[in-house]
């Protein structure tokens, strides 16, 4: 069967959220936007909001989709995030995380995800190596 990429997208979202909340985190919010942006996941654990850019692929080791996640595409994500830490007038800390989905093409089982903690910081890109 052939997927559209939104529900492939769609899918890795469940699996991330799943993951999350099995790492004890609380989820706020899927698919939060605002006119700079979508976040895909605002999550909390103990005093840390975190906000998750989901990446959803096929088993493909050529392919890294953490890389996707450009300068451009974090910039939107963090002026996104600070607009709903000054709308919820948040305190305390948060990070940006991506959450690397993959899937079986045919059925969209979970293969496995790789989790980045910090995988950009304001100003500086990638905080992984």
């Amino acid at each position: 069967m052939k997927y559209t990429t939104k529900v492939i997208g769609d899918k890795g979202e469940d699996y991330a959220a799943a993951y999350l909340e099995k790492h004890g985190c609380k989820i706020l919010e899927r698919n939060y936007r605002t006119r700079y942006g979508e976040i895909d996941i605002i999550a909390q654990k103990k005093d840390t909001t975190l906000f998750v850019e989901v990446k959803t692929r096929h088993n493909n080791p050529l392919e890294r989709p953490f890389k996707a996640v450009d300068y451009r595409k974090q910039q939107r994500i963090l002026r996104t995030a600070m607009t709903y830490i000054r709308e919820r007038q948040l305190d305390g800390n948060y990070r940006c995380d991506i959450c690397e989905v993959y899937v079986d093409r045919n059925t969209l089982e979970l293969l496995r995800i790789n989790y980045y903690e910090n995988a950009f910081v304001p100003g500086n890109g990638y905080g992984y190596g």
